[in-house]
């Protein structure tokens, strides 16, 4: 429990029929593993301290009795254990027998959850001996103390705001309206359930499917344990499945056949920030018929067990990967081909470098004029070369325009800015800023006035990772008329453009995409050195994978900085340092506050993902916002 992780454990034990005392013995050894492991929390299987499958033995007053002596042993031995485990036992109150899971920690049973949905068909006949459980919750005795039992139970932890557990059993999942949709309107964070699934041919892939796509569409934690070896008799084969999800995303699974232990570190200030930014999602008192138990947790700093992805804007896997170029590719040209449509355009007019944006710009163009059925010459590739120009990426734009059937037209602007530079009296010796910007905005105001000139339409080339940055010259490469690019993070362009090359089938444009991937990124405004690019924009702001990773994780989830620069160190273990990602980050937070008033007034651009920076809908962040709170936790680290 660290910085909003929890190690959470699903664990199934190797149990003996109707023997609940060395029943208890297998869970407690179970327990102390997981603790030592810094498991905070557990669960095991429906039943597991008598065994699912003890059948008529279940009416037997021996078994029931012994059954609550074991839970008894368990609770105790929680004492100073630093863990909540939900261990699922029968239960006589009132006359009938539930169900049910016991929540032990702190050296006592903290709630009894019973099953609300009984089946009896199949293979399943708990209906023979198990009575339907209450919502509300009543208390009962146990070991002369009145101890809650219910299934609206709420389980929270004092000291960890954002961790409230609550569980269901088994079957509670697979109907139409499982308690853990109330339970997760009620607060609950983290659902545990105990299970005993019967394994027959493909039902695996359907449970997978049940426990992934209800933390999804909860927005919590799922812990699934279900019986395994030990369980099976007469004609009944239990798997031991266990899985443990987030959101959607599956984050261990056991192997089945067997009673494997599975550990995995949830995310709840992930899981507290997607439920903030859903409107759609109920707040407090959407449920008010809940009882809530208390229990407090010992925070300790984690060896994180959980993967973290350097590249959160680019999927791990080839075909999703791929899958997800082709779908962002369709987007933005679809974007592009209402905005000519509506505007009557009759050219597209871009300016092409040789670098990855323009490049890209210029290959969705070519798409967007496809849908339409336009021919590609209505393109205006303009390439206009000045002081920082070099002949590799003067030569690739002039290749990729031919290529792609493109016009062509170029307008050297170096005695334009010469100019300017005499108008304002600036020694053009001198590579400031204004140096620089001049190229930016006269290259603007050509692209402009052309497309003036010719009823045309600017398209803009900036990528989202730049904007978020403020690199980008303001009324000059900031401004365009509809910016294709302004939600694709530099990360994402790079892997675009690779994605056409590879599937666009001409060889010779294949090429010129390939040497494009190879060339440094650089705005290319000071002088070249022997030939070659001078200015690398990654020597000056840092690398774009540090960036865009930043970007992901304060916008996405509004994660702090010292929680970024954790998930930094481990997401580039080996490549980047502490000092290396506290430095770039302190320019990223910078320059994120100082530059806004760039994003505040940027053109219209199709939005392809879940993180974008247009101020009509996604970052409505003020331009003079104060940077203090995160630059001085960044620090103090």
């Amino acid at each position: 429990m660290d910085q909003g992780y929890i190690r959470v454990a699903a664990a199934t034990p190797k149990v003996r029929v109707a023997d609940p005392l060395y029943n208890a013995e297998r869970v407690l050894e179970l327990m102390r593993e997981g603790a030592e492991r810094q498991a905070k929390l557990m669960v095991f299987p429906e039943l597991c301290l008598t065994a699912y499958t003890c059948n008529d033995l279940f009416l037997q007053e021996e078994l029931l009795t012994e059954a609550k002596a074991a839970l008894a042993k368990l609770a105790e031995a929680t004492a100073g254990m630093d863990v909540l485990a939900f261990v699922g036992l029968p239960w006589e109150a009132g006359g009938k027998l539930y169900n049910v899971t016991a929540a032990v920690g702190e050296g006592r049973v903290l709630g009894l959850v019973p099953k609300t949905n009984i089946p009896n068909y199949s293979e399943y006949y708990e209906g023979r001996y198990f009575a339907r459980g209450n919502e509300t919750p009543v208390p009962v005795d146990f070991m002369g103390r009145n101890v809650p039992m219910g299934a609206n139970l709420l389980f929270r932890c004092s000291n960890l705001p954002h961790l409230t557990v609550a569980a269901e059993i088994c079957e509670d999942l697979w109907v139409p309206a499982p308690p853990s949709i109330r339970h997760a309107l009620a607060g609950a964070t983290v659902i545990v359930n105990g299970s005993a699934s019967v394994e027959t041919v493909g039902k695996d892939s359907y449970r997978r499917e049940l426990v992934r796509g209800q933390s999804g569409r909860l927005v919590c934690g799922y812990l699934y344990a279900s019986a395994g070896e030990g369980e099976s008799s007469q004609d009944l084969v239990f798997g031991g499945h266990n899985m443990i999800a987030e959101n959607g995303t599956l984050l261990a699974e056991s192997k089945r056949f067997g009673h494997e232990t599975i550990y995995g570190d949830l995310d709840l200030w992930r899981l507290g920030s997607e439920r903030r930014r859903l409107n759609t999602y109920p707040g407090a008192g959407a449920q008010t018929a809940y009882t809530t138990v208390d229990f407090d947790l010992i925070s300790r700093r984690l060896q994180l067990n959980r993967a973290i992805d350097p590249a959160p804007f680019v999927p791990d896997d080839t075909k999703e990967r791929d899958r997800r170029c082709e779908e962002i590719l369709s987007i933005q040209a679809l974007g592009l081909k209402k905005r000519l449509e509506h505007t009557g355009a009759e050219q597209a007019v871009l300016g092409i470098s040789g670098g990855l944006d323009s490049t890209l710009a210029l290959l969705v163009t070519a798409r967007a004029f496809d849908s339409l059925g336009l021919p590609r010459t209505g393109i205006l590739a303009v390439t206009m070369p000045c002081f920082g120009t070099t002949d590799r990426t003067y030569d690739n734009a002039c290749a990729m325009a031919r290529e792609l059937g493109a016009s062509l037209l170029e307008i050297d602007i170096r005695e334009s800015v010469t100019a300017h530079f005499r108008d304002i009296g600036h020694d053009s010796d001198d590579h400031d800023v204004t140096y620089e910007n001049s190229q930016a905005r006269e290259r603007t105001q050509v692209l402009m006035d052309l497309a003036n000139q010719r009823n045309g339409l600017v398209v803009g080339t900036g990528d989202m990772s730049e904007l978020a940055l403020g690199w980008a010259t303001y009324n000059g490469d900031h401004m365009s008329m509809y910016g294709v690019n302004a939600s694709v993070p530099k990360t994402l362009v790079r892997h675009l453009v690779r994605y056409y090359a590879d599937t666009c089938g001409e060889d010779r444009l294949r090429a010129v995409l390939l040497d494009v991937l190879d060339t440094p990124v650089s705005p290319e405004l000071l002088p070249p050195k022997d030939g070659v690019i001078s200015q690398k924009t990654e020597d000056l702001v840092g690398p774009y994978e540090l960036h865009d990773f930043f970007l992901y994780h304060m916008l996405r989830f509004g994660y702090p900085p010292a929680r970024i620069c954790r998930m930094a160190q481990k997401a580039f273990a080996g490549r980047y340092d502490k000092e290396t990602i506290l430095k770039w980050m302190k320019v990223f937070y910078r320059r994120f506050f100082s530059q806004q008033f760039k994003r505040s007034c940027l053109p219209d651009g199709p939005k392809v993902g879940s993180v974008a920076l247009s101020p009509r809908g996604d970052l409505r962040m003020p331009s003079d916002a104060s940077s203090r709170i995160w630059m001085e936790e960044l620090n103090k680290l």
